[in-house]
């Protein structure tokens, strides 16, 4: 059963590119994006440390399957055996937004976006909590 599905748009840079990126994050999933930062400074990037650089955002539920169903449909319902993890969890990723459905915006532009899905097994639960 998927447990959640984390969509992440980085975008490398702060400031315009990555308010845009969010608003396609935000009309995706109808859930306010969290920003992360840079954790440290790459000059030939142009990236300083606890700089804003890419957008995040998890969903749970009916919804997290329905926009995973459109990932894959893009994809065609093919992935590589290096995008699952030892655990089975697994990502891909998208090279262009519009291809989920959403409108193109010229004001917008266009935004590719990480995938990666959390597996759970009924009763799993069960071994992880504390005694």
């Amino acid at each position: 059963r998927v447990h959640k599905l984390v969509l992440n748009c980085c975008v490398g840079e702060s400031g315009d590119r990555l308010t845009r990126a969010s608003r396609v994050l935000e009309q995706l999933t109808g859930q306010q994006p969290i920003l992360s930062k840079s954790r440290l400074t790459i000059r030939t990037f142009g990236i300083r440390r606890n700089e804003k650089i890419s957008c995040h955002v998890t969903v749970r539920g009916d919804k997290a399957e329905e926009i995973l169903e459109r990932g894959l449909k893009v994809k065609e319902y093919e992935l590589r055996s290096r995008n699952f993890s030892d655990t089975g969890n697994f990502g891909f990723g998208i090279t262009e937004h519009i291809d989920l459905g959403l409108k193109y915006d010229p004001t917008t532009g266009i935004y590719g976006m990480d995938f990666y899905i959390v597996l759970k097994r009924a009763g799993d639960r069960v071994s992880k909590r504390r005694r």
